[in-house]
């Protein structure tokens, strides 16, 4: 328990895909966007996340973290589950996705 906590603390919560913590599925391409799902393992349940990416334009990547408060018992169905929501999301939001975050903004100043 503390070495989670430690671990939230010291910034060690924020992996990427390739920074270790639960191994990243093979990604999801999806219209212009790709799916991996790396689900976070919280006592034997599986949290639905991931990441959401897109190339724009000028070949910058742009990356989305995309978490749910889903818990499933299996990895399979996790990332099923990440897939399918992540879908949705995309066609729901587009690129406005990659958008900084208002709320976040008005913090700063």
């Amino acid at each position: 328990m503390f070495k989670k906590l430690l671990s939230g603390l010291l910034g060690g919560g924020n992996k990427r895909p390739d920074e270790g913590g639960a191994k990243a599925a093979d990604p999801v391409a999806y219209k212009e966007y790709v799916i991996i799902s790396q689900p976070d393992n919280q006592s034997g349940q599986y949290r639905v996340s991931g990441w959401i990416r897109k190339q724009d334009n000028q070949g910058v990547t742009l990356e989305h973290r995309f978490e749910r408060s889903d818990m499933l018992p299996g990895r399979e169905a996790c990332d099923a589950m990440m897939v399918t929501k992540a879908q949705r999301y995309i066609d729901e939001l587009g690129d406005t996705m990659f958008e900084p975050d208002p709320r976040r903004e008005s913090q700063v100043q």
